[in-house]
C-alpha cells in the first residue's frame, strides 16, 4: 500500500458519475488515474436525456408490476420490453425486480433515491458554472403530460410518492399546457408540471467539461479496457486488454456502469444489475418545438430541447449487454414524436442505444465492497445517472477521503450535495 500522503486511485468508467467521482477525488489531493475504453462520456452519458429530476424517487417497480409482465414480453412497443429470447438470463432480475415492487420495498426505495438526490439541482448549476458551460443548465421545470384524468389515474402512486417527500407538481388543463407548450398536439390534454426541475442540453458536452477539469487538476485519463481486478499485499491491480500494463493503485472505484457486474464476479462481488437499454432519437436541428423536458407519460418518453436539436427518449429495453440494437424501438420513438409535434416529417435524425445500469429495486449501488478493502462501488444508477453523478460522487470521496476541508469546497451548492 501507498505510504504518501497522496493514495493513488483508479476509477474504472469515464461516464458522468465515474468522471464525476475522479474529480471530486483530484480535488481533494487523491492521485486520480481515470481508465475507460472510450473518451470520457461516450457511453450512456452521450445519449441521455439529460433530466434532473430530483423529484423521481418512484421506482422503476412500482405495486402492479406483475400484471405488466405479458405485455413486457408480448409486445415489442411496450415502454418496458424484454424479449423472449433474453427471458432465460432475465429471470433472476426479474424476480427480484417484481420483488421490489411490494409496497415496503417500495417505500424504502424511495426513501434511498430521495436521499441521493438531495441538493442534485443545486450542484448541477454550481458545476456548469464552475466548469464554465452555465449555458447548459436549463432550469425551466418538467411537463408530464396525459391525455386525459384516467390515464393520470394510473400513475397516482407515483405523485403521491412525490408529495410525501416535498414535491409539489402543479396540474394544468389543456390552456395550461398550451401556455407553456403550444406546439404540444391537442391528444394531451392534463399536465403535471414540476416547476423546480432542470436539464442538461448537452450531457456529453457536460462530461468532457468535467474531464478537462480533471486533467487541468492532476488528473490522468487511460484509454483501455479492464479486464480484471486484482488484489495483493501492495493494493489492487487493473489488467487491461490487448497486453498493456498494468495499473497499480491503492484503491479501485468501479463505475463501469451495466459491465459493471461482469468486471465485479470473478471478485464474488455479485449485483442484481442488467442493462435498460434506452434509445433515443435526435432530430437535427429542431429547434423551438419545446423550450424544456416534456415527459409523454402516458408513452414514458422524454422529450428535450438539446443544443444540436430534439431528443426524443425512453424505453426500456431489458436484452443483455450483447445483442445489437433493435432499430424498432427508435423507430417507434420517432413516430411518437411526429404524432406530437408537426413539422417533424423532412427534418434529419440519428439513432442511439445505450446500457444504462439496473438495480432490480432502481437504488444504486454506492460505496464500499463488503470484504475488499480498497474496492469501491457506484453503479446501478438507472436512467438517474446524471441526477445523482455529483451526490455519488461526493459520498464515495467523503468515505475515501474524510470529510473535506474548507479549501476543497468548490462552492457551497456542491458541499451540500
Amino acid at each position: 500500500m501507498n505510504a504518501s500522503a497522496q493514495p493513488r486511485v483508479a476509477v474504472v468508467g469515464a461516464g458522468i458519475v465515474g468522471t464525476s467521482i475522479a474529480l471530486a477525488l483530484v480535488r481533494r489531493g487523491a492521485e486520480v488515474l481515470l481508465v475507460d475504453r472510450d473518451e470520457p462520456g461516450h457511453g450512456c452519458s452521450f445519449g441521455n436525456s439529460g433530466a434532473v429530476s430530483p423529484a423521481s424517487v418512484a421506482p422503476l417497480a412500482m405495486p402492479g408490476v406483475l400484471a405488466s409482465v405479458p405485455g413486457m414480453l408480448l409486445d415489442d412497443e411496450s415502454p418496458l420490453y424484454l424479449p423472449l429470447r433474453y427471458l432465460p438470463q432475465a429471470l433472476p432480475w426479474l424476480a427480484r425486480f417484481v420483488a421490489s415492487a411490494r409496497p415496503a420495498a417500495v417505500e424504502a426505495a424511495a426513501k434511498k433515491l430521495h436521499e441521493m438526490h438531495a441538493g442534485a439541482l443545486d450542484a448541477h448549476e454550481a458545476m456548469t458554472r464552475e466548469l464554465g458551460v452555465p449555458e447548459l443548465f436549463l432550469r425551466r421545470g418538467h411537463l408530464h403530460l396525459y391525455p386525459d384524468a384516467q390515464a393520470l389515474a394510473k400513475d397516482a402512486g407515483g405523485w403521491r410518492l412525490r408529495e410525501a417527500y416535498g414535491f409539489r407538481a402543479e396540474r394544468l388543463d389543456r390552456a395550461g399546457i398550451e401556455a407553456l407548450e403550444p406546439r404540444v398536439a391537442a391528444r394531451y390534454r392534463v399536465g403535471m408540471y414540476l416547476a423546480d426541475h432542470a436539464t442538461i442540453r448537452n450531457p456529453f458536452r457536460y462530461v468532457q467539461a468535467m474531464a478537462r477539469a480533471f486533467a487541468d487538476a492532476g488528473g490522468r485519463i487511460v484509454r483501455g479496457q479492464v479486464q480484471s481486478l486484482v488484489r495483493d499485499r501492495d493494493g489492487w491491480h487493473l489488467r487491461r486488454a490487448g497486453g498493456a500494463d498494468g495499473i497499480a493503485c491503492d484503491h479501485a472505484v468501479v463505475a463501469a456502469g451495466a459491465w459493471s457486474r461482469e468486471l465485479l464476479a470473478p471478485l464474488g462481488v455479485h449485483l442484481a444489475l442488467e442493462s435498460q437499454r434506452g434509445y433515443h432519437l435526435q432530430f437535427l436541428g429542431a429547434h423551438d418545438l419545446v423550450s424544456r423536458t416534456v415527459v409523454l407519460a402516458d408513452r414514458k418518453v422524454f422529450v428535450t430541447p438539446m443544443e444540436d436539436g430534439l431528443r426524443v427518449g425512453g424505453t426500456v429495453e431489458i436484452g443483455g449487454l450483447h445483442a445489437p440494437p433493435d432499430e424498432r424501438r427508435a423507430a417507434v420513438l420517432g413516430r411518437i414524436a411526429r404524432e406530437t409535434f408537426t413539422g417533424l416529417d423532412d427534418i434529419p435524425t440519428r439513432t442511439w442505444m445505450g446500457h444504462r445500469p439496473c438495480m432490480p429495486d432502481s437504488v444504486p449501488v454506492v460505496g464500499p465492497a463488503a470484504g475488499h478493502p480498497g474496492l469501491w462501488l457506484a453503479t446501478g444508477h438507472g436512467h438517474l445517472g446524471l441526477t445523482d453523478s455529483l451526490n455519488t460522487a461526493q459520498r464515495i470521496a467523503t468515505a475515501l477521503l474524510g470529510e473535506p476541508s474548507a479549501a476543497a469546497r468548490p462552492t457551497p451548492a456542491l458541499a451540500r450535495a
